[in-house]
């Protein structure tokens, strides 16, 4: 019998921020007992995967072994961590375990997916331990910028697993539970830490992190200073932000207004798990139109740019009878995540064309992280001295970064993108093999794979243009009449000025006349022949390449 062995293997969220799925293992070699720790998405770009709507991690090598898989556990409901849940669930079909707030955003998303509510399970925090296979997990209550973000304690019998999750060092988080030394040294000295798999995001970020409770005074000074209505956005997710906006909208004599759906359902989630209480009472957007804009204060969806968002649209003129005006206020209270920039921008801009003060971060004045910054991790690592350290949620930079400090310190480091499957069982980790990872999308209600040329294909399009051309032959294998051109993504008029697509059509007929009977009847040959002229009178013309669309339609003979 082989040897049992600990396993990790991240699907996604090493090597990027986003789409978080870690998979641990124990038992022989190619047979061990598995469980996966988050399921989350990343979000699409233009350039990158244009129409896409979200991109999930690519579940198929756990989808192949069902039979080992235990269970699934989610450690906090922000979309990067729990967003792949519901349209992934079907292919794994297990128990989904986490707490009280994230179960309520599940079981949202479950209703509305169609799925049986009953497949995820509330956990109280350790001491309280589900067992599942040859794991004992305990949720760890740590601070974050979501209710009940939590750590995991995995223990197997090869040793003890801390999968730190995303965290912040927080004593006074406003909502949800604070950072406490106290609680991690009593982990500790249970029992030791053989591995600790830790957030990455701001390894970069020299200074020490700052508690969301240091926002309140300048944030009610802001608000109080400012004469027209003031707009805030900030990450719907972040209930902690709103009700610190919200108090201090209150403490500036202003009535809240909540735009919105995804920041409407996150409230009254919160409120519904009891992990939100003392929010101030809101207005519906028809009431707000009757308050002095001197007195009002929106809450809005949109801190990323996001076209649909209610700051998006109010950038583009009315949203739900509001508009914004000279002489108004919109707040970022909050971190552009990168490549998110150009759509921030694009909002920030039309604002500023309407007379609309916008102010950002400012350096941290008006947002606080909800990631720990590297003094904070090196503080961990000392509370915990693992044996033994793998950097995850980061790009590759922030891994490498965070492996080499905590190599400098005396702990043994691997990093380990996507698809590099570890082995935990020794006194240092090293890389066991490695798993073919990718990703999927979902397109519309769609899943598809990145393999598929779907996207790709949008892309090439989008780069190159399109033709389609339509072709008639006759029962002889003759054509009947020319062939006919439509074109779209692509100038009108070529060279001289003269219409591309009959430019393509004079050049095919003369081609086509001059082609064999043998190329006549193979569809194929015919086909590539026709998608060579094209593409080279485009050249030609234009100088692009476009893709190109073939329909052959062939007389029968009856």
């Amino acid at each position: 019998m082989s040897a049992n062995r600990l396993i990790y293997l991240p699907l996604g969220g090493a090597g990027e921020i986003g789409m978080n799925a870690y998979v641990y293992g124990y038992g022989p070699k190619g047979r061990e007992r598995l469980i996966l720790v988050d399921l989350g998405v990343a979000f699409p770009d233009m350039d990158t995967s244009p129409g896409v709507d979200l991109i999930l991690p690519d579940v198929s090598w756990l989808a192949d072994k069902l039979d080992r898989l235990e269970a699934i556990f989610i450690t906090h409901a922000h979309e990067d961590h729990i967003g792949a849940l519901a349209p992934l669930w079907p292919r794994l079909q297990k128990k989904v375990y986490c707490r009280r707030f994230t179960a309520t955003i599940g079981r949202l998303k479950f209703d509305e997916a169609g799925l049986p509510l009953d497949q995820i399970v509330v956990v109280e925090p350790r001491p309280a331990t589900v067992e599942v296979g040859p794991f004992k997990v305990q949720f760890v209550p740590v601070s974050h910028s979501i209710p009940e973000s939590s750590a995991l304690v995995i223990d197997t019998p090869a040793g003890r697993i801390f999968h730190s999750a995303d965290f912040k060092i927080d004593h006074t988080p406003v909502v949800g539970e604070g950072w406490d030394d106290a609680r991690i040294a009593e982990i500790v000295a249970e029992r030791p830490v053989k591995a600790m798999t830790c957030d990455s995001t701001n390894v970069f970020s020299t200074h020490e992190g700052r508690s969301e409770a240091t926002l309140a005074e300048p944030l009610t000074e802001l608000i109080r200073s400012q004469s027209g209505m003031v707009v805030a956005t900030t990450f719907g997710s972040n209930v902690a932000r709103l009700k610190t906006l919200a108090l201090a909208a209150r403490a500036a004599d202003r009535t809240i207004c909540v735009l919105g759906r995804s920041m409407k359902r996150m409230l009254s989630a919160s409120e519904e798990a009891a992990v939100l209480s003392g929010f101030p009472k809101t207005v519906s957007p028809d009431e707000a139109l009757e308050v002095p804009r001197r007195n009002l204060m929106l809450l809005v969806t949109g801190s990323q740019g996001e076209r649909r968002a209610a700051s998006a649209q109010l950038s583009r003129g009315k949203y739900l009878g509001i508009e914004m005006k000279e002489g108004d206020t919109f707040l970022f209270s909050s971190k552009t995540i990168p490549g998110n920039e150009r759509d921030v921008l694009r909002v920030w801009n039309a604002f500023s064309e309407m007379g609309v003060q916008v102010i950002d971060d400012m350096g941290g004045k008006y947002h606080v992280s909800g990631h720990a910054n590297r003094p904070d991790l090196e503080h961990v690592h000392r509370l915990i001295l693992p044996d033994m350290l793998i950097p995850m949620h980061g790009e590759h930079r922030h891994l490498a970064e965070h492996a080499r400090i905590a190599t400098e310190s005396g702990i043994a480091a691997a990093v380990a993108p996507n698809g590099t499957m570890l082995d935990l069982t020794g006194d240092v980790p090293e890389v066991a093999e490695y798993v073919e990872t990718g990703r999927l999308y979902l397109d519309g209600t769609a899943l598809i794979g990145s393999m598929d040329g779907v996207v790709r294909d949008r892309i090439r399009m989008a780069l190159n243009g399109h033709a389609t051309v339509t072709l008639i032959v006759d029962e002889a294998d003759q054509p009947m009449g020319d062939p006919w051109v439509e074109i779209m993504g692509l100038p009108p008029l070529g060279r001289g000025e003269r219409p591309l697509a009959e430019t393509m059509e004079s050049d095919l007929a003369e081609v086509i006349g001059r082609l064999g009977r043998k190329i006549l009847a193979n569809d194929d040959k015919l086909e590539e022949e026709i998608r060579k002229v094209i593409r080279q009178v485009a050249m030609e013309e234009i100088g692009k390449k476009p893709e190109v669309t073939v329909v052959i339609s062939r007389l029968v003979a009856e």
